[in-house]
């Protein structure tokens, strides 16, 4: 993974075992999802804030101080939140979502990691934390083994990516593994493996 790419290298260097190791979910894939629309959607994934791992919390909070974090009862870092306008949310947003946003987002629903790291000429990522550039991409623990997968709606027990617009399964949409290239696309380039050409390859039966 090149040190250009993230603020996070830590974070990572520890995915890029899971990445190579994981199984890939070709069926979810085949699932019809939209191209993320911030105009449409109005960052509905970011309704509630991110659960930050150790490094993105400090990262973040010396870039920016401990204003725009929140510590949980855990120990764990979240980024904030504020109440959100009923002319800032989606107008499908979800009725069991909280009518909050992340207090990173502007008022065109853009990421301010996201602009910091495109005016700095680094990749659009590169300060974003993990699961957020990640979603509705989702890396977990099947059969013991990492598994690379998008959650149905049937299969979503928070109720929360699969409610997302860019989760949300869509008949006029491409395939997730054509919609959601560029996050297949970062996990190839922490993998040193390339998730685009498995999945557009026809699955082994072993």
């Amino acid at each position: 993974m090149s040190e250009h790419s993230t603020a996070f290298s830590e974070t990572a260097n520890q995915l890029v075992q899971q990445l190579r190791e994981a199984a890939l979910d070709h069926a979810a894939f085949e699932r019809k999802l939209p191209l993320c629309e911030l105009a449409k959607c109005r960052a509905t994934c970011c309704h509630d804030g991110v659960i930050l791992g150790v490094e993105e919390a400090d990262v973040l909070s010396s870039l920016s101080g401990a204003d725009g974090l929140m510590r949980l009862p855990d120990g764990s870092w979240k980024t904030k939140t504020v109440p959100a306008a009923e002319d800032e949310l989606a107008e499908d947003f979800p009725d069991h979502f909280p009518k909050t946003r992340c207090v990173f987002l502007d008022s065109e629903h853009r990421c301010f990691w996201q602009l910091r790291a495109m005016e700095e000429g680094k990749h659009p990522w590169f300060y974003k934390p993990t699961s957020c550039w990640m979603h509705p991409v989702l890396l977990m623990q099947r059969n013991d083994r990492p598994f690379l997968t998008i959650l149905s709606s049937s299969q979503d027990r928070k109720q929360f990516a699969s409610m997302t617009p860019c989760g949300r399964e869509e008949a006029a949409a491409s395939s997730a593994r054509v919609s959601l290239k560029s996050e297949l696309e970062m996990l190839s380039r922490i993998a040193g493996r390339d998730f685009v050409r498995e999945l557009n390859a026809p699955e082994l039966d072993f």
